[in-house]
Formats: C-alpha cells, structure tokens, sequence
C-alpha cells in the first residue's frame, strides 16, 4: 500500500512541475531571449569601438582616412553599390517569400562572424533591436531583420531600409508595442560607421502582398519598420511605419 502512495505522489509531483514549467516557459523565454539580445547589442558597441580606435594599426577590415579609420571599408563600399543598383533597377527582384529572406552578403567574408550589422533604437518604445540581413525566421527570432532587396542600413539618398520584426515571439516584445509610435517620434540605426537620425513621418496599415507600398522613394533616406496586424491576427495584415532622416 504504502509503495501505491508513494508511486501516486510521485506522479503528481511530476504532473505539478510539468504544468508549472509549462506556465513558465514564456516567461523565462523571455528573459533568456532578452539577455541574449543585450548581450549582442552590447557586442555589436563593443566591436565598433574597437574598429574605430585611432590607436589601431592598419587592417583589412580598418581602413585610415584623414580623419581616423573606417571599420569594414568593403562591405560600406559594397552596400552602397547595392542601394545604388536596386533603385536603378527598380527592385525589381523584391518579388515573392525567397527574394526577401536570403541575405545579400555573406558577412563572414568581412570578418562579421555574428551577422549584426547595427542597432535599432526606439526611444518611445523602450526598444534596442540587433539589425540583420535577410528576413529568415532565425533572423526574425533574434532581432530586426532587413528585407533583402529592400536598402542596406546605411543611409543615403534614393534608399529605404526595410526592417521587419515580430509582433511579439515566445515572450519576447519586439514590435509588440509599435503603436505606441507617433508622428515625430524619433527613430536610429546605429551602423558599423555612424548614427542616423530618423523621424516617424507615416503610420499606415497594407495587406501583405502591397510591395509597392515598401519601395524606395526617390530623392529621400527612409527607414521603413515592419510587423504584422492586428496583434494576434496571424500576419493578416501588415502595420508600417514610415521614418525620414534627419539631419
């Protein structure tokens, strides 16, 4: 009798941690995903700190200018030949789910071993965001993620950088709360060579098949942020946000 009881303690014991972990679970999720996101914000200001130390000997991935040192001076040149032949050539390949998700660069080939390519910061929504190339699903769960085919996010004229992020992911926020945004709100992307300054110019909701409604305008330096609508809908919708450099 006494080995039944204990057996059925056991078990109801088992029962009780499974439910209480699975209660859990969104909740250290979160936290676990929220580190791993600090932790590569806070890398990603490490690294460019170093690159941009004047102390630092010359390397291929420092290049001296007159001024200091320029971090990675082929991968800016190659994004900015990239911006220049997507406006001229009309995107014409943002045109279905692939052209979208596949990265434009193997940043490996530039010494960039994690994929971080800057920082999305979001004042107004208390947001700090690691930006990546290429709207895959692991990019998407780790951050900010560039349409591929849309601008690299380094500014200039004739560009508009695509970010998508989540409405929301296993606990995580995200662009949960990307309604808080206003006309005039401040937005930045931190790049491996400067700050820019954006400012919330548009609010506007598409369907998901409206790419018309991304492309690059000419003659301006856009940052356009990208989620789905409403909340919890499934992605029936997608919430855009349109932001205009500033000097």
């Amino acid at each position: 009798m006494k080995k039944k009881q204990i057996i059925l303690c056991i078990l109801c014991i088992s029962f009780l941690l499974s439910g209480l972990a699975l209660l859990l679970y969104p909740s250290v999720n979160a936290w676990l995903q929220e580190g791993r996101i600090h932790q590569n914000v806070a890398d990603f200001q490490a690294a460019i700190d170093m690159a941009q130390s004047p102390s630092l000997p010359n390397t291929p991935d420092v290049a001296s200018t007159e001024e200091g040192t320029i971090p990675y001076p082929e991968l800016f040149e190659a994004m900015e030949e990239y911006n220049t032949a997507i406006y001229h050539n009309g995107q014409a390949d943002l045109c279905d789910l692939c052209s979208y998700q596949t990265p434009v660069f193997d940043l490996t080939e530039y010494g960039i071993e994690d994929g971080v390519v800057g920082i999305l910061s979001i004042p107004k929504m208390d947001l700090e965001l690691p930006i990546y190339l290429g709207a895959t699903s692991e990019h998407l769960a780790s951050g900010a993620a560039q349409l591929s085919q849309t601008s690299m996010p380094i500014g200039g004229e004739n560009t508009n950088c695509v970010l998508a992020g989540h409405r929301g992911w296993y606990g995580s926020l995200f662009f949960r709360h990307i309604e808080l945004l206003e006309i005039g709100d401040e937005v930045m992307i931190t790049n491996l060579w400067e700050t820019l300054n954006y400012t919330v110019s548009e609010i506007t909701v598409i369907e998901p098949n409206e790419i018309d409604k991304i492309l690059i305008q000419p003659g301006c330096d856009m940052v356009t942020l990208l989620t789905c609508h409403p909340y919890g809908s499934g992605g029936r919708y997608r919430y855009v946000v349109y932001c205009e450099r500033v000097a």
